[in-house]
């Protein structure tokens, strides 16, 4: 009797650890990117619908922002509710390499990346800071469409990426705390916020300058109590993050252009339908064609809005610069042939 008890209460235990393993292998296999759930439409058939995770760095009233919103909004009418997007702006899942890192593992599923930040892993988007390269917006759009964009863009697959389009935050100008450069000249010895990008740093030290690594949330308090002369910098981001309260002047150079990469995880992509992946891109350049129409008709209101605030916005010609183009080319196409095309192709 004592044994057929004994016997009984082990079965009992090991029916329970089955169990529980089962239950944890369950969760073990979901993942923290999309989340995909089964619902009923007004027929009352199944509906898969899909929830996608995409992360920035900027604020919710920058552009990059505004244009994931339109993304979200697109890809919501265009699957008839099928698909939604989760957006984590500011930097809210941590720096660029943890948000690249999260998308190489599935964790979210769309990321916009800094050609700055993605030029340390993959040289090749160098390219795209090379100085004075595109007059509009439009043409560097066209560059970003081209087949050599498009190999650039490839450049950073491989490792769970992959490459969608190109976002431009507007072209970069050149902000000063209390002086007025009007050339290289006069910029020798400041210290200037740069992007830590090789390609953006080369430039400023060819203008005698010393480029500082800020973390963008640090910069306003570096111009405050004088750390930093100045930054290298967006209009918009001027204003989002009020450097107009700490510096003077904005030298509109439109020297560079600003591009964020727009990547996905590759197997996320891959896995879904041929349909599905139509509405995706196709919500994506929805969303690429509203910011570029928008940052464009943007741009006298961004300069009006700093002139409102104080700040004396000003031009300085690109030829006061033509040594620090000639260093740039020579020393860039040299080192990849991605670099040497783009530059070739779009320099005029």
């Amino acid at each position: 009797m004592f044994l057929r008890k004994k016997i009984l209460s082990l079965g009992v235990f090991m029916t329970a650890m089955i169990l529980v393993l089962a239950a944890c292998g369950n969760n073990n296999s979901k993942t923290s990117g999309t989340n995909s759930t089964a619902s009923t439409d007004s027929k009352g058939s199944s509906v898969e619908t899909k929830t996608f995770k995409l992360a920035h760095i900027t604020p919710t009233d920058h552009l990059w922002h505004r244009a994931a919103e339109k993304f979200g909004e697109e890809l919501k009418t265009r699957s008839n509710g099928k698909m939604t997007l989760e957006i984590y702006p500011s930097s809210q899942l941590g720096t660029e390499a943890d948000m690249v890192q999260q998308i190489e593992s599935g964790s979210i599923d769309f990321g916009f990346i800094t050609a700055a930040y993605l030029s340390s892993r993959a040289p090749d988007f160098a390219a795209w800071f090379m100085p004075y390269g595109f007059n509009t917006l439009e043409d560097a759009y066209t560059a970003g469409a081209s087949d050599v964009g498009k190999k650039i863009l490839a450049s950073a697959e491989g490792t769970g990426l992959k490459g969608l389009g190109y976002l431009l935050g507007g072209q970069r100008v050149m902000i000063f705390k209390d002086k007025e450069a009007m050339s290289p000249d006069d910029m020798k010895g400041l210290k200037l916020r740069v992007t830590p990008s090789p390609p953006m740093q080369d430039f400023y030290k060819s203008a005698g300058v010393s480029p500082e690594g800020l973390p963008l949330p640090d910069v306003y308090a570096a111009l405050q109590t004088g750390v930093i002369d100045g930054m290298d910098m967006d209009l918009d981001a001027t204003i989002t993050n009020k450097f107009y309260e700490v510096a003077k002047y904005a030298a509109v150079t439109n020297h560079m252009v600003w591009p964020s990469v727009i990547l996905a995880n590759d197997k996320k992509f891959n896995s879904l339908s041929a349909e599905e992946q139509t509405i995706v891109k196709d919500s994506l350049q929805a969303a690429i064609d509203w910011a570029k129409t928008t940052r464009t008709a943007e741009e006298e209101v961004f300069k009006a809005e700093l002139e409102k605030n104080g700040m004396k916005v000003y031009e300085i010609s690109p030829d006061k610069f033509d040594k620090q183009i000639n260093e740039f080319d020579n020393k860039y196409k040299e080192q990849s042939p991605l670099v040497k095309e783009f530059i070739e192709t779009f320099r005029k």
